[in-house]
């Protein structure tokens, strides 16, 4: 169990409904928006997919392969709203929390995998 005592499964699929109503206002936007969208939609519903898929691992190594799959997806998440931001497309303080929200994830990916690694 994580901070406020939520697991990494929940953690991660409230982040992917959040991706998921961020990317419905960013598709009713005009222009390269809508593309951009569909590039976070991807990654950002692929962390918790892969953490999901990672609880049905077959081994040990087929466990770390998900979660280390989950990173990635992750940080192509940060890559995705830190552009999103930083060219000034959104609204920071509208996209700013999804943003922390995908790095402390990311960070707890991160802790995960160099336990398993060390095991």
């Amino acid at each position: 169990m994580l901070a406020n005592n939520i697991s990494i499964t929940d953690r991660t699929k409230n982040f992917a409904i959040r991706i998921i109503k961020a990317c419905i206002f960013l598709d009713e936007q005009p222009g390269v928006l809508r593309t951009l969208s569909k590039q976070l939609l991807r990654s950002g519903t692929s962390v918790g997919a892969n953490v999901r898929e990672a609880q049905s691992a077959q081994s040990d190594k087929d466990f770390l392969s998900k979660l280390e799959i989950a990173l990635k997806e992750a940080r192509e998440t940060e890559y995705w709203l830190e552009i999103l931001i930083e060219s000034e497309l959104v609204e920071k303080q509208k996209f700013e929390s999804l943003l922390e929200e995908a790095h402390t994830i990311g960070k707890i990916l991160v802790a995960s995998t160099k336990k398993l690694k060390n095991k």
